[in-house]
């Protein structure tokens, strides 16, 4: 997937190359790159054809957000629909009958029996025609799938990218680390997937972006059954809030220069970044 990825890169700095000497609005440019990636890596089509996926998942992201404190009665909402319910159905059926056209254009287009290609979509279409029928998942599953991945990998990672850059260009320090670093590593060629994982300095930088501002600022999760937690007794099928911000930037469990940006306290990797425990530090979460 890397040579994709990079191809998308270039693409945007094309763009940003006929834009020389004037601002740029980084946050937009980003969240194009990364609707590009998602759709060339899933999908194996470029971001047009994406476009309008990516344009109703965030109308419905802004719904959502705006209602997530709301709390309804199921008598009522069966009987009475808010603006914003009507909205959200009909965007969830658009975003459904986009992927399934999706679907439906990669079937058509097979070559070979059973190849459906080597994407996301197409080892999802795979497990659909499994002749093992405990394998096989429905094409329900194959949207959700689909869904999850645009939404999970498309404003997480905008957000990452933008706030990164952001703290770069102030930290001039670290943004010549890293330079020197990419140089060292790749030269004047793409980066691979071989290099890319000896990036000790963007790593640190990466984990201290998403330290500072995590894209993902509180986890809810269903407690499945009784359980003490400290000193709480927690009853089966209550929602806990876990407020991943109030943990990031906890003086306790970070130091007196939690507010402050300083990659180098992942150094050693995210295990010994904090005074006591490692699990603290989530900023896509952790497991169940």
């Amino acid at each position: 997937m890397v040579p994709a990825i990079v191809s998308s890169v270039e693409m945007m700095l094309e763009r940003w190359k006929q834009h020389e000497g004037e601002e740029i609005e980084v946050f937009e440019e980003f969240r194009m790159l990364t609707s590009e990636v998602i759709s060339r890596t899933a999908f194996g089509s470029s971001y047009l054809e994406g476009k309008d996926i990516f344009d109703m998942l965030t109308k419905l992201r802004i719904i959502t957000s705006r209602n997530v404190f709301k709390t309804k009665l199921p008598i009522f909402s069966q009987i009475w629909k808010s603006t914003d319910d009507i909205e959200s159905e009909k965007l969830e059926h658009g975003i459904r009958d986009s992927i399934l056209e999706i679907i439906k254009k990669r079937e058509n287009a097979m070559t070979e029996v059973d190849n459906y290609g080597t994407d996301l979509l197409g080892l999802l279409l795979k497990a659909s025609k499994d002749a093992d029928e405990n394998k096989r998942i429905t094409v329900e599953n194959v949207v959700d799938e689909c869904k999850a991945f645009y939404i999970a990998g498309h404003e997480t990672t905008t957000t990452l990218l933008a706030w990164s850059v952001l703290l770069l260009a102030i930290h001039t320090d670290w943004q010549e680390e890293a330079r020197k670093e990419v140089l060292e590593l790749f030269g004047q060629q793409d980066p691979n997937a071989e290099g890319i994982p000896r990036m000790k300095k963007m790593n640190m930088i990466i984990n201290e972006s998403l330290r500072l501002y995590p894209p993902i600022i509180n986890i809810t999760r269903k407690v499945q059954r009784k359980v003490k937690l400290g000193q709480f007794i927690l009853p089966t099928n209550i929602n806990v809030t876990i407020l991943t911000l109030a943990l990031h930037l906890d003086p306790q469990i970070w130091g007196d220069d939690v507010y402050l940006f300083k990659p180098e306290r992942f150094s050693e990797g995210v295990a010994k970044a904090t005074n006591n425990n490692p699990a603290v530090y989530l900023p896509f979460g952790f497991g169940q």
